[in-house]
């Protein structure tokens, strides 16, 4: 609250024109940008690869707790504290994406990130408080407490970073006279499987009577995005800009 005084203090926006037809216009809109992506292959690989990762990314935030309980046998307080481990290493981290996005481009950012979330979901897969990798750990080992909470600083952080390269990509795919159109079909996608996530884990757990082994199937959702951002182009639809009267549709 304290942070957001000198945005309502200063910040001024134009007040927005009001349309009418509501909802039937509001689906007319949609449907003619969906018809905008043909023709757009990097634009519709980076919204296919980002609603896979993403997807991916927002399971790990809901069921580390839950993993953290049942596997590991946390408390609240310990939860707790990786919570805040990974918000802090998610401002940490997203500052040293914005560097390397403005150095590199967006692209190897995700890229780096979505290799980190999948090597976090492998350790979560293959740790016990028994064993880790099929090695057994000795009685009481504190090895797997430590190696959680560095996989929530690994999440937090490169989840911060990839949220931040996304919406960077996201920009160098909007037309600057239509930026809300593109960002609205990347929420779009992005709420389109919200469901696959939970459900991919809730099957897997139910099949193989075990939480651990149910973060799997996210290790999959990542893979699918990594390889779609083989389509797409690291500098987006720039160089379509340069006509005037081109549009989406």
């Amino acid at each position: 609250m304290l942070f957001m005084i000198p945005y309502f203090a200063w910040v001024r926006e134009p007040r927005p024109a009001v349309r009418k037809g509501g909802m039937r216009v509001a689906l007319a809109d949609l449907a003619t940008s969906l018809r905008g992506l043909r023709g757009r292959d990097s634009l519709k690989g980076f919204l296919l690869s980002s609603m896979f990762y993403r997807d991916a990314l927002n399971a790990l935030y809901g069921f580390g707790g839950v993993y953290a309980v049942l596997v590991l046998d946390w408390s609240l307080t310990q939860i707790a504290i990786f919570g805040i481990v990974g918000a802090v290493t998610a401002g940490v981290a997203t500052w040293i994406g914005g560097r390397l996005d403005a150095r590199f481009g967006p692209r190897p950012v995700i890229v780096g990130c979505i290799l980190i979330l999948t090597g976090v979901c492998v350790v979560i897969v293959a740790m016990t408080r028994e064993q880790l990798f099929g090695v057994a750990l000795p009685p009481g080992s504190g090895l797997p407490d430590v190696l959680f909470y560095i996989c929530g600083a690994a999440i937090g952080g490169a989840g911060g970073a990839i949220y931040a390269a996304s919406r960077s990509m996201m920009v160098r795919h909007a037309h600057p006279d239509r930026p809300t159109e593109a960002f609205g079909l990347f929420a779009l996608s992005g709420k389109a499987t919200s469901f696959l996530a939970p459900a991919m884990i809730g099957a897997f757990t139910a099949l193989t009577e075990s939480p651990r082994l149910g973060i799997a199937p996210v290790i999959l959702l990542f893979l699918m995005g990594l390889i779609l951002l083989v389509f797409v182009n690291k500098d987006g639809d720039r160089a379509e800009w340069s006509v005037p009267s081109q549009s989406l549709a």
